[in-house]
């Protein structure tokens, strides 16, 4: 049971859940993906696309592994042509293409994953839920995942993760959460992507224009001459920086893209995007 969990998920980021086993991990990834409600509080800000992976996949349905993730496809709103292509390449992306027209019945436990995998992949969520998402995969799989997450947060999309090697996605993680006793800690370090490789981004908006609110990375600004401004990000931040800029409305004009010799201080934006107070939670 979880008590007096107050949690603002940062946008475009990735964001790791630990704890040890039984302590309410896979119940809070639950609640974030509206699976189960809290017994009390409530949770705000979770759009329509929220897509997650919990270890299995309903063996007992009468579809082949393309066929369900066809099938899921149009329910999420694809035409049935793009939901078949979307299958293809999921599957094809996790070395899973010879059993497109495998029953779900008879896939293997490594093979039910990816399959799992690529459902949560199928619609382009813009919050990705993996519970242990890694757990009986193969490498070339892991890595295929890996790149996925990175790909989502790119694009603008939140990752809430829970998974057994401390290692995972080290690099790009963006908060981590501990759950002891039954609440929720921010762990120490939760500006992990912070410690790595950096990124200036010079640009400038239309006159009197301000920075857009959210920015992905929160990061570090300073003025420079011209009316521009410097941003300053975590290397795993640019890419989904970049986009938010360029589709700002009005749009901001990138002037130069350099490497940042280390991390920066400086105000940043709010990055918060979803709240979750749940002050009790079964």
């Amino acid at each position: 049971m979880l008590r007096g969990v107050d949690l603002d998920l940062p946008a475009h980021a990735p964001v790791r859940i630990e704890g040890a086993n039984g302590t309410g991990k896979s119940t809070l990834l639950r609640l974030l993906a509206g699976i189960d409600a809290p017994s009390e509080g409530r949770i705000t800000g979770r759009g329509a696309r929220v897509r997650h992976t919990f270890p299995s996949v309903p063996a007992a349905l009468p579809f082949t592994a393309a066929g369900y993730l066809v099938h899921l496809g149009r329910i999420h709103g694809l035409r049935t042509s793009e939901a078949a292509d979307r299958a293809r390449s999921r599957l094809a992306r996790f070395g899973a293409a010879a059993h497109a027209r495998t029953p779900l019945p008879e896939l293997s436990k490594g093979t039910s994953q990816k399959v799992a995998v690529a459902q949560a992949l199928l619609a382009e969520p813009e919050l990705l839920i993996l519970d242990e998402a890694w757990t009986g995969l193969d490498t070339v799989a892991r890595d295929g995942l890996d790149r996925a997450v990175a790909e989502r947060v790119a694009a603008g999309a939140t990752v809430v993760f829970v998974d057994h090697d401390p290692r995972r996605l080290a690099g790009a993680v963006d908060a981590v959460f501990r759950i002891e006793g039954n609440g929720l800690l921010a762990a120490s370090g939760t500006r992990a992507a912070e410690t790595g490789p950096r990124v200036r981004i010079e640009a400038a908006g239309p006159p009197g224009a301000a920075l857009p609110a959210g920015l992905p990375g929160d990061p570090g600004h300073t003025p420079v001459a011209d009316g521009g401004v410097r941003l300053t990000v975590a290397a795993a931040h640019s890419d989904a920086l970049l986009r938010a800029l360029l589709t700002a409305r009005p749009p901001w004009h990138i002037r130069r893209l350099t490497a940042a010799p280390g991390p920066a201080q400086g105000p940043g934006a709010d990055g918060s995007a979803h709240r979750t107070p749940t002050p009790e939670a079964p």
